[in-house]
């Protein structure tokens, strides 16, 4: 078992971006200055995701060329195996969205007259070969996501508004349900950003009409399960993932200065909100896309970077970590950074592609360490908001404690008896960790 107390909370300042990062190591940066970015939003890359295959790790990441597949499984000398050709290239793209399935690689573009590609992964490192490329069933598509179980894909936006696709062949993709036509409630919903599917359960991020829950397991009679369309920060609802083994979804609403919600979705017909979430660093910060992995969140959270919050609590996780990939500054009506996150890697190593800077490859001493020991609920400080004296509950003396605020600062650290001192500390939002015997424990109090 590793001892993660003594890097656990360590800030680091890299100069040459003057980048800041909690908890999360850059084990590989790549960016080709040779490649045109888009016209709209200045971005070179879009998406990221992964695969992993016989031992071996890649990263895929989108461009205004296309699409580029690197040999990770050794981050530092990571290395491009495989580059995929698009339909449309150029300054005309911005988005480019990726899933895979049975060891094949779907790709969408919505822009210009583009094409849904396949290709086969199983040939790599040496190859990745398109083996479908064609706008037969659409030329464009916001995002896809494939619910492997069903062996069904998802495709938002573009042209298709929403359409349902089997994969029993996965080289041959065939439309079962085009919702804004066969579903007589879709008028309700309208158009779907982005969607996330479990047991035939789809969660809809609806834009300005809000979150919509749909049951696709009767794809000749499709229900609605539930809605959420008044919330707290309501804005543009972009995009939203599903915790793993509890009830909460969180919800991220592409609008400067609008914060994630958590919302506990065990009851379909009553979605309540719990908590809202945010970086804290800039009154025009904007999340865009986030996935649950294991007992963590992962935002990548546009200028402000990838950040990633500890959920052992899952209706009120606390920060665990940041790594600020860009050197953008907030601006209203402008969206540059950060784009994307997969944290799905084997080895427990986390993609995430910038728009400007790149794709990134992280370690994080708090991930590796998660299937060991799990975060322990039953910590509790108190009173919360506290004045001057801080107490916490549980045999924890001797237990070694850091405080951080809302920037990853350590602004107290020592050895825990029953309380700390607090008076000092200027009033706001704190997280601490406490670490005994290498298991670790988390909690969030406000100073008044």
């Amino acid at each position: 078992m590793k001892n993660t107390f003594l890097i656990l909370l360590s800030v680091l300042s890299i100069s040459a971006h003057a980048q800041v990062s909690l908890n999360m190591d850059s084990l590989f940066n790549w960016q080709n200055t040779s490649l045109a970015p888009s016209s709209a939003h200045f971005n070179t890359y879009n998406e990221i995701w992964g695969y992993a295959k016989d031992g071996s790790e890649y990263a895929i990441i989108g461009t205004t060329a296309g699409t580029h597949i690197f040999d990770v499984t050794n981050p530092a000398t990571s290395i491009e195996v495989e580059f995929l050709d698009a339909a449309l290239t150029g300054p005309d793209v911005v988005h480019r969205d990726y899933h895979d399935y049975n060891d094949y690689l779907y790709i969408v573009c919505d822009e210009g007259q583009s094409t849904l590609q396949i290709a086969d992964l199983s040939f790599l490192p040496d190859s990745a070969p398109i083996v479908y490329d064609s706008n037969a069933l659409f030329p464009r598509s916001h995002n896809i996501y494939i619910d492997s179980v069903s062996a069904r894909m998802y495709v938002c936006g573009g042209t298709i508004l929403f359409g349902v696709y089997s994969l029993a062949d996965p080289t041959n993709p065939t439309l079962i349900l085009d919702c804004p036509n066969d579903v007589p409630f879709w008028s309700a919903i309208g158009y779907v950003h982005d969607v996330f599917v479990r047991g035939d359960t789809a969660y809809l991020n609806a834009g300005q009409n809000g979150l919509f829950v749909v049951d696709f397991s009767n794809i000749n009679n499709v229900q609605m399960l539930g809605s959420l369309d008044v919330y707290p920060q309501s804005g543009y609802n972009h995009s939203g993932w599903l915790m793993d083994n509890e009830d909460y979804y969180a919800l991220a609403d592409e609008t400067h200065g609008m914060d994630v919600k958590i919302i506990d979705v065990s009851d379909l017909g009553n979605l309540v909100v719990t908590d809202t979430i945010s970086s804290d660093v800039h009154p025009l910060s904007i999340p865009h896309n986030l996935i649950y992995k294991d007992n963590f969140l992962f935002i990548s959270h546009y200028f402000d970077g990838l950040y990633m919050f500890e959920c052992s609590n899952p209706a009120q996780p606390t920060l665990a970590g940041f790594y600020d990939t860009s050197t953008e500054i907030p601006a209203a009506g402008v969206y540059r950074g950060c784009w994307g996150v997969y944290p799905f890697l084997p080895s427990g190593n986390i993609l995430a592609s910038d728009m400007q800077t790149g794709l990134w490859i992280f370690g994080s001493s708090l991930i590796s360490g998660v299937s060991e020991t799990a975060p322990s609920r039953e910590i509790q400080v108190y009173p919360n908001p506290v004045r001057e004296r801080l107490y916490v509950s549980g045999n924890l003396q001797k237990a070694q404690y850091l405080v951080f605020d809302m920037q990853g600062k350590t602004v107290l650290e020592g050895t825990l008896s029953t309380s700390l001192e607090v008076d000092k500390l200027k009033p706001g939002l704190y997280n601490m960790l406490i670490s005994n015997n290498d298991a670790r424990h988390y909690a969030r109090f406000v100073k008044l």
